[in-house]
C-alpha cells in the first residue's frame, strides 16, 4: 500500500541536494526526445498530406471515370434496340451529363462497324459520335472512320479491351491546358465491339496543388505515369517530363519506376544546398494499371524550425528555474519535480491545441500531483476521443459514436447532440428531395398532358392515341388502353369501346367493349373508383416484344369522371409496381381527361346539329338556286375558275411562306426547292439542285430495302408521311414531312412533291 504524503511532507523526507545534476540531465533527455518526437511528427504530417490530396485527386478522378462506366453500361443495356432507336433514347444522355461535369471537354463513343452491319467483315471501320463544348456551346458530331485501318491511339485501346487513363497531353484547342481522356470499353461475350470516352481538363489539379503548403518553403507536385508533370508551381518545369528536367535526382531514387509500381515512398536529399524531404503517394485511377502521383516537398529546416524554437525556449525557462530553485531551496526531489515537468508538458501541449497517445502517462503516485495526472490523462483520452468522433462527423459518418466521461461530460453531450441533429437535418433533406422529385414529376406530368389535351380536343381518336401512348411512355409502363362511353339511343344502350391501345411502340387496333359492371372494365365504371391489381389472370394481358411474350404485374383502371358521368375508363398495365404518387396523379389527369372527352362530345353534337341545320338551309337554297341555275351557269362558271386560280395562287404562296417544299424526278433527283427549305439548310440553290434523296444518309442494309419500298410506294401513286430530325448548327429540328405523287392530265406520275412542317416546339 503507498503512503499517500503530499508534496510539503516531500520536501522535508528527501533531502533535495544532489538533484540540480539529475535535473539538468532528465530536462536534456526530455527536451531531445520532444525535438525528435516533433521531427517524427512532421515528417508524419507530410506523409499524411501528400496521402489526403492524393486520395482527393484520385477520388475526383474515380468521379469522372465512374461516369464514363455508368455511360458503358447504358449503352450496353439499350444496346438491345435498333441503332437508331437507340441513338434517340442514349444520346440525349450526353447532354444532360456534360452539362453537370464542367472539368469535362467532351463526350464520345466509337462502335464498331462489325458490331453495327452484319455484312461488314473488316476488322477496323468504326461509327464515332462526340458531344463537344465550343466557345460556350454544346455541339455534337458523327462521322465514320478507320476505314482504312485503326489509329494508333485507337488500336492500342482497342486491343487493351479494359479501362485505360490516356497520358496527359497539350489541347491547343483548350489554349494549351493539359488534358487526359478516359476510356470505357464495350465488351460482349468477351469481344470488344467499342467503346465510351471521356476528354478531362486537368487545370483545378494544378489549382489543388499550388494550394497544398504545409511549411512556408514546401511544395506539392503531381506526376504522371509516364512522368509528365501535371502540376507544379515552377512554370519551368510543369508540363515538362521528369526524365528531362530531374534526371540524376530519378536515377539515384527510381522516382518514375516507383510511380508506375503504383507505391508509396520517400526520401531525402540535399537541394540547394539544403537537406529536403519528399513524400509520394500513389494515386490509382479506376481500374487502369497506369497510376499517378502526388509528392510533397518540405526543406528539414522548415520542418525543424519550431522544435529548435522550443528548445531554446524551454533550455532558457530551464536553467533560470535551477537558478531560481536553488535559491528558494537547496534541494528537490526527482520524484516530484518528474510529475510536475510531465504535468507541465501535457498542459503546455494542451494550450498549443496538441492532442496525441504519447501524451497519456500512468500515475506513479497516490499524492496530489499523481491525482493531476490521472485526470489529466483521464481529459487527454476524452479530448482525443471527441476529436475522432468530431473527424468522424465532419466526414460524414452519422453512425460515430463517442463515450461519455461522466453524466456530467457536457462536451460530450453536445457531440451527440449535434450528431443527433445532422442525423435528422439529413434525414429531413432526403425526404425534402423525394418529395420535391414526386412534385416535380407530377407537375410536369400534368402540364404535358394539359398540352396534349388541348392540341387535340377536336378528334376523339387522336386524342386518345395521344392519351395512352404517351401516357405509357411517361409511366415507363408496358401496355395501356383507354375506352371511352359509347352512348346508343336507339337501343337504349350503354357501352365502354376501346378506342385506343398501346404496347411495345406498336398500336393495336382491338374491338372491345364492355357493359356497366361488365369484367373490370365494366366494374371500374360502375364503381366509380380505381382498381389497382398486382394479381393478373395469365390470359388477361400480354406483351410481345423483341425478346418474347410475358404477363404484366400489376394492372390499374381509372374512371375518366366528370360532373358525376362516367365518360370512359383508362387501363395501364406495367412489368412494376405502380407507386402511391403515380396513382395519385393518374386520378389527377383523369378529371382532365374526363373534362376534355366531355368537351369534345358536346362539340361533337353541336357540329352534328349544326351540320343538319346547314344541310336544310342548303336544301332550300338549292332548290331556290335551280330555278335560276340556267340563267346564271355560264357566268358562275367563269367566277368559279377565276376564284380557283387565284385560291391556288395563294395557297401556293401560303405553303411558301410556312412550310418547306422539295420536287423530285421520279428517280429521286431534285428539280425544285423553296427558299424556306434552302434557307433552313443554309445552302445555295445550285448546289442543292441534282442532289439525290438519300444523299449524305448513311443505312444500313435494311434501311436500303425499306428506302426502296418507301420509293416504290410513291411511284405507285400512294401518298407518304414520315418524321425527319435533323442537327443544323448543333441545333435539333423535327420535320414531318408529306410525300405526294404528282400526276399529268393522263394520270402518270410525273414528279413526287415533298411538304414538310417543323414541329420542333409541338
Amino acid at each position: 500500500m503507498k503512503t499517500r504524503l503530499n508534496i510539503r511532507s516531500k520536501i522535508l523526507v528527501f533531502i533535495l541536494g544532489s538533484s540540480v545534476l539529475i535535473f539538468a540531465i532528465v530536462l536534456y533527455f526530455i527536451t531531445s526526445s520532444s525535438r525528435r518526437i516533433s521531427y517524427d511528427q512532421a515528417i508524419k504530417l507530410t506523409d499524411n498530406y501528400a496521402k489526403q490530396n492524393a486520395l482527393r485527386i484520385e477520388s475526383w478522378l474515380n468521379e469522372d471515370f465512374a461516369v464514363t462506366r455508368t455511360l458503358a453500361a447504358a449503352f450496353m443495356e439499350y444496346k438491345q434496340f435498333p441503332f437508331d432507336r437507340w441513338q434517340k433514347l442514349i444520346y440525349p444522355m450526353y447532354n444532360r451529363v456534360i452539362k453537370t461535369t464542367p472539368q469535362i471537354d467532351a463526350f464520345w463513343d466509337s462502335w464498331e462497324l462489325s458490331n453495327l452491319d452484319s455484312t461488314w467483315k473488316k476488322d477496323h471501320g468504326r461509327y464515332f459520335y462526340i458531344v463537344y463544348k465550343h466557345n460556350n456551346q454544346y455541339l455534337t458530331k458523327s462521322e465514320i472512320r478507320s476505314l482504312v485501318s485503326d489509329p494508333p491511339t485507337y488500336g492500342s485501346m482497342k486491343k487493351a479491351a479494359c479501362e485505360l487513363v490516356n497520358e496527359p497531353y497539350i489541347s491547343e484547342l483548350q489554349g494549351g491546358q493539359m488534358m487526359t481522356t478516359l476510356t470505357s470499353p464495350f465488351i460482349q461475350d468477351g469481344k470488344f465491339i467499342g467503346l465510351v470516352g471521356a476528354d478531362l481538363v486537368l487545370t483545378r489539379f494544378q489549382e489543388l496543388i499550388n494550394s497544398i503548403k504545409p511549411y512556408p518553403n514546401s511544395y506539392a507536385f503531381m506526376i504522371s505515369n509516364q512522368g509528365s508533370f501535371i502540376a507544379h508551381p515552377d512554370t519551368s518545369i510543369f508540363k515538362k517530363n521528369i526524365i528531362d528536367c530531374m534526371p540524376e535526382l530519378n536515377e539515384k531514387f527510381k522516382i518514375l519506376e516507383q510511380v508506375q509500381k503504383g507505391k508509396q515512398f520517400s526520401f531525402t536529399t540535399v537541394k540547394n544546398g539544403k537537406d529536403t524531404y519528399y513524400s509520394v503517394y500513389p494515386v490509382r485511377i479506376g481500374k487502369t494499371t497506369t497510376p499517378w502521383a502526388v509528392g510533397i516537398v518540405v526543406p528539414i529546416n522548415d520542418i525543424l524550425s519550431q522544435s529548435n524554437k522550443n528548445f531554446n525556449i524551454s533550455l532558457i525557462i530551464s536553467i533560470s528555474g535551477i537558478i531560481l530553485l536553488l535559491i528558494i531551496i537547496f534541494l528537490v526531489s526527482n520524484n516530484i519535480t518528474a510529475p510536475i515537468k510531465n504535468v507541465t508538458k501535457l498542459l503546455h501541449y494542451l494550450s498549443l491545441g496538441r492532442i496525441d497517445k504519447s501524451m497519456i502517462i500512468e500515475s506513479k503516485t497516490n499524492d496530489e500531483i499523481g491525482q493531476m495526472t490521472v485526470a489529466l490523462s483521464s481529459s487527454i483520452k476524452g479530448i482525443m476521443g471527441k476529436t475522432d468522433f468530431a473527424r468522424e462527423i465532419g466526414n460524414g459518418n452519422l453512425e460515430a459514436e463517442v463515450e461519455l466521461l461522466s453524466d456530467e461530460d457536457l462536451l460530450g453531450k453536445s457531440l451527440l447532440e449535434m450528431r443527433d441533429n445532422l442525423r435528422k437535418a439529413r434525414e429531413e433533406e432526403e425526404k425534402r428531395k423525394q418529395e420535391d422529385e414526386k412534385k416535380k414529376w407530377t407537375n410536369e406530368g400534368l402540364a404535358k398532358f394539359g398540352d396534349i389535351l388541348r392540341r387535340n380536343n377536336d378528334n376523339i381518336n387522336l386524342l386518345s392515341d395521344e392519351i395512352i401512348k404517351n401516357l405509357v411512355w411517361y409511366l415507363n409502363a408496358q401496355v395501356g388502353g383507354l375506352f371511352i362511353l359509347n352512348e346508343d339511343k336507339e337501343n337504349n344502350e350503354k357501352t365502354f369501346d376501346l378506342t385506343a391501345t398501346f404496347a411495345y411502340d406498336r398500336k393495336r387496333i382491338l374491338n372491345k367493349s364492355y357493359h356497366f359492371a361488365e369484367g373490370l372494365i365494366g366494374a371500374c365504371a360502375a364503381e366509380r373508383n380505381a382498381i389497382v391489381l398486382s394479381e393478373i389472370p395469365q390470359e388477361y394481358i400480354e406483351i410481345t416484344s423483341g425478346l418474347g411474350e410475358t404477363n404484366p404485374n400489376f394492372l390499374i383502371l381509372i374512371p375518366l369522371i366528370n360532373e358525376d358521368e362516367v365518360m370512359g375508363v383508362m387501363e395501364i398495365a406495367s412489368l412494376k409496381k405502380f407507386k402511391d404518387f403515380e396513382i395519385e396523379f393518374l386520378k389527377d389527369l383523369a378529371k382532365s381527361i374526363a373534362s376534355t372527352l366531355h368537351t369534345v362530345k358536346v362539340n361533337s353534337l353541336t357540329a352534328e346539329l349544326l351540320t343538319k341545320s346547314k344541310e336544310q338551309a342548303e336544301m332550300m337554297a338549292a332548290q331556290e338556286e335551280e330555278m335560276r341555275q340556267n340563267l346564271e351557269e355560264l357566268q358562275a362558271t367563269q367566277e368559279e375558275a377565276s376564284r380557283k386560280s387565284y385560291e391556288l395562287e395563294v395557297l401556293i404562296k401560303a405553303l411558301n411562306a410556312s412550310s418547306y417544299m422539295v420536287e423530285y424526278d421520279t428517280k429521286g433527283y431534285v428539280t425544285s426547292v423553296n427558299d424556306s427549305y434552302l434557307d433552313l439548310l443554309g445552302v445555295q440553290r445550285e448546289d442543292f439542285i441534282g442532289t439525290h434523296h438519300t444523299d449524305g444518309l448513311v443505312m444500313t442494309d435494311q434501311d436500303k430495302n425499306s428506302y426502296e419500298k418507301f420509293w416504290k410506294e410513291l411511284i405507285n401513286g400512294k401518298i407518304k408521311k414520315r418524321k425527319t430530325k435533323l442537327n443544323i448548327n448543333g441545333k435539333d429540328i423535327v420535320l414531318v414531312e408529306t410525300y405526294t405523287p404528282v400526276t399529268d392530265a393522263m394520270g402518270n406520275i410525273i414528279k413526287i412533291l415533298k411538304i414538310a412542317t417543323d414541329i420542333t416546339n409541338i
